[in-house]
Formats: C-alpha cells, structure tokens, sequence
C-alpha cells in the first residue's frame, strides 16, 4: 500500500471508520471453490450488516443453489436497521433465514426473523459465541485490528471458516502456530493480492483503472480458510537447481538454511532446510513441503535462530533501521548486514520425488 494509502487507512481506523466491506464480485470468486462444503450447513456471518453486507446478500440469494440449511449473520450496534424495520435503529441484532417460503425467490422481511440481543453484538458476547456453536461454517471479514482473537476463537470451537485477512497475519505467532500445525491454510485470494473495500468515508484511494467514490485499494489481503480446496493438493513444480551457492543462496549466519526471495526460485535438488517468504503459502502442499518455523523475533529464537553474535553486536544499530531484533534471520556479506523480510523456514518432505 502506498504511504498516502496507508496514512489514511490508519486515520479512518482512528476515527471508527474501518468498517471496509468486501465486494460482491470478490466473494463469488472465492466462494466457487467452496459449493460443495456448503450443503446442507449452517453459515454464519458474525461481523456482517446485512444492509450492506455482500456476505449476507451472497448467502441469501444464493441459499437454494448452495443447498444451505440456515443463514445467520450477526450486527454489531447496527445503525438504523430500516431496511427490514423502522424500530431497529441503533439496536444490536441477528438474522436467521431459512430459505424461500414464500415463493419470490427474494429474501424479504417476512422471511428474516429479526431478533435483538441483549448486548452489543460482538463476536466476544456469550450470545454471540452461542450462535457460533450453532454454526458449521463461518464466513465473514472480520476487523483486521482482532484477527488473532478472532482467528483463535474460531479454532477453539473447533468451527469451519473463510474468512478475509492481511498476508502479514501470518507472521503473528498465533496465526503462524495455526498454519504451521495445518489448522488452517490460505484460500485462492484476491486478484492481484489485493482488494477493493468499500467504504463510504473514502473518495479516491482505489487504484485509477478501478476508480470509485468510497473504495479504498489496499494490498496483501488474502483469504484464510480450514476447508480442503483442490489448489492444497497441487504440487508445485520447480525448475532451478542448487548452484551458485554463495550468490544466488547465501547462508543465514544464524540458522543451517539457505536464503531463497522468490518462490519460483526454490531450488529442487537442494534437501536441506530453505528460508521463503511468507508469500510462499500460496503454493504450500503440506504433502510436499514440512514448515520447520518462523525466521523473525522471538518465533525465530523458539525453533533455534540463534540471536546476533557478539562479533556482530557493532552490526546491530545498522539492522535496527530494519526494526530487526534477536530472533531475525540475517546473512553478513563483505561487511554488510542482511536482514531479510519474514522468512518461512521449510524443507522437503522424504516421500516427496523432487525431481522434474
């Protein structure tokens, strides 16, 4: 994201206005994958108005062709819910719907049952975790602010999920526990790697060949699932081969692996441990690749990174620059310090024929 991009995304956050809703056509480009595992399930939208949720508008008018059984979907402190009833304003609520009943094939307010809660309708409230329990499958964007929270939640009641979340969660140590123990893996993402979010407080910060009024463009946003999808399966087919060691994959100095900056440059003959960036989980078959940990701060440290030898303690206000601490990758080459971004320490996995 650019500076100015960034800048504002953060000002909106301070001033409450970070509700970034996901476009109609980026959901139905992901959900595709996913029809089979919806029939005959409970969905559950837990951080969604349905005013403007495209969540609940997909799952809706889609509920009879992805066979659901139930669609909930949740509303923190909705504000003004006149869309189903003038007596809703500023009152937490949730929506049960369950289906076409009577026969126009358009969710309308005789078919939602509307119902208050008691309290404000985050995801946290015992009313909401009840609904959770109800659910087998959740999908939703949840703030990006609460993605551990969020994310942990999810795994300790044990729910299916597709939810939307920034790349960079991956290095979060809770998150990269989930993935590391294949609890949850990355879904096909967004075109491009990023997302348009709509957003009516923003006026030109999409990109000037998807201009609208209340977009904003932001990068790195990806889909985080526990659902098997076909592309977790793909092996992912290397063509390059371990030479030129000392230039093309130099050695950490505080780890046994060798540095690798783009996926496609894996080498496929080489057996030992490999540091990637986190970009590579888009190509991660868990049948193919073991994920040894994590090369930053202290989830590098827990799997063995050693911290900065005190012959490279004079190094140390140089890699700080970078915020680099203890735990962090680095490479020292003719006096120069390397610290990498967050790199993902993998290998091969012995059943796995490596050659082309």
């Amino acid at each position: 994201m650019a500076k100015s991009q960034n800048k504002n995304l953060q000002k909106a956050k301070s001033g409450k206005n970070d509700e970034f809703y996901t476009q109609l056509p980026d959901i139905e480009k992901e959900m595709r994958h996913y029809k089979d595992h919806f029939k005959g399930k409970i969905v559950l939208c837990n951080c969604d108005d349905p005013r403007v949720s495209n969540f609940f508008h997909y799952f809706a008018y889609g509920f009879e062709f992805l066979e659901l059984k139930k669609l909930i979907a949740t509303c923190y402190k909705s504000q003004n819910m006149d869309l189903f009833s003038k007596n809703d304003s500023e009152k937490a609520i949730y929506l049960e719907y369950y289906g076409d009943k009577n026969g126009n094939k358009v969710p309308d307010a005789e078919e939602i049952g509307i119902k208050h809660f008691k309290g404000d309708g985050d995801f946290r409230n015992k009313e909401c975790i009840e609904l959770l329990k109800e659910a087998d499958i959740v999908v939703t964007n949840p703030p990006f602010s609460l993605f551990r929270e969020y994310t942990t939640q999810l795994i300790d009641y044990n729910k299916k999920f597709i939810i939307v979340g920034h790349q960079n969660a991956i290095t979060y140590k809770e998150i990269f526990k989930f993935i590391k123990e294949n609890k949850m893996w990355l879904g096909y993402g967004f075109s491009g790697g990023a997302a348009h979010f709509i957003n009516k407080h923003y006026v030109d910060y999409a990109t000037a060949s998807n201009h609208k009024d209340g977009m904003i463009r932001v990068s790195g946003v990806t889909w985080f699932t526990n659902l098997e999808i076909k592309k977790r399966n793909d092996i992912l087919i290397l063509n390059c081969v371990y030479e030129n060691k000392e230039t093309d994959y130099p050695k950490y100095d505080n780890y046994d692996a060798i540095n690798v900056d783009k996926t496609k440059d894996i080498p496929k003959d080489y057996k030992g441990a490999m540091g990637v960036p986190i970009t590579f989980l888009d190509k991660y078959n868990p049948e193919q690749f073991e994920i040894l940990g994590l090369g930053i701060s202290n989830s590098g440290l827990e799997f063995g990174v050693r911290p900065y030898k005190n012959e490279h303690k004079k190094y140390r206000k140089e890699v700080q620059k970078r915020g680099a601490v203890d735990g962090d990758l680095y490479m020292i080459k003719n006096g120069i310090v390397e610290v990498p971004y967050a790199r993902i320490i993998i290998k091969y996995l012995k059943n796995v024929e490596n050659e082309n």
